[in-house]
């Protein structure tokens, strides 16, 4: 499995054949790693429906025909944009031809630009027998152990840039709770108010849990 970094909290997993897209914020992303009419997807999920994780779904799911995986709320706007939707609600999966996700918990707020309040979530995804867990913008909270208690977590994508998210030193010790073999850190930096230390986090992570760090520019792709 390759995830690629896309720039703020958007991933793209890919097999060579499917890809699933995450949170495709691209267009007004200044970390933007591609544009989005040039991004390729077979599924989309969304973490929630903030502007800077619904992003480009509309356009990029009219172009490509990906369905669309949102919390209920959030894929019934989608739905009226003619969009093709799941719509789970928290603890809800949907199964694909690559795997399955399933929607967690995420401490965080939501509402759409057009205005619909939707409950954020974490995005527990299995993808060809690997299992990513995208926190979307949660805060710290000791559920989080729970997340790989049945599927141990290969990849977790982590959100360190505080203000809006919790902060590096909250994600060291939401490493430490979550356990997943590699952590990549992302929703940092896109702005000034998120501007924070990237190697200070993968030092204390790697010194205080058994997790390692993976720090990708937006373009760069880790493979596990």
């Amino acid at each position: 499995m390759d995830v690629r970094f896309l720039g703020h909290a958007c991933f793209a997993l890919s097999d060579g054949a499917d890809t699933v897209l995450i949170d495709p914020f691209l267009t007004g992303n200044p970390k933007a790693a591609i544009s989005a009419d040039d991004v390729n997807a077979t599924s989309i999920l969304l973490s929630h429906g903030h502007g800077d994780h619904i992003g480009d779904t509309v356009s990029i799911a009219k172009r490509t025909g990906a369905p669309v995986t949102a919390i209920v709320e959030l894929a019934g706007e989608l739905g009226e944009e003619g969009v093709d939707v799941r719509d789970p609600n928290l603890g809800g999966t949907v199964k694909f031809d690559w795997g399955w996700v399933k929607l967690v918990p995420a401490w965080h707020t939501s509402t759409t630009p057009k205005g619909t309040v939707n409950t954020p979530a974490g995005l527990l995804i299995n993808f060809y027998d690997k299992v990513v867990y995208h926190l979307g913008d949660t805060s710290l909270f000791s559920d989080m152990t729970l997340v790989g208690k049945r599927h141990p977590i290969d990849v977790a994508l982590v959100p360190i840039g505080g203000h809006y998210t919790m902060d590096r030193l909250d994600a060291v010790d939401a490493a430490d709770l979550i356990g997943a073999k590699t952590v990549i850190p992302c929703h940092y930096d896109t702005f000034p108010l998120i501007e924070t230390d990237a190697q200070a986090f993968k030092s204390e992570v790697e010194s205080s849990t058994r997790s390692d760090v993976v720090l990708l520019d937006p373009g760069q792709t880790h493979t596990a």
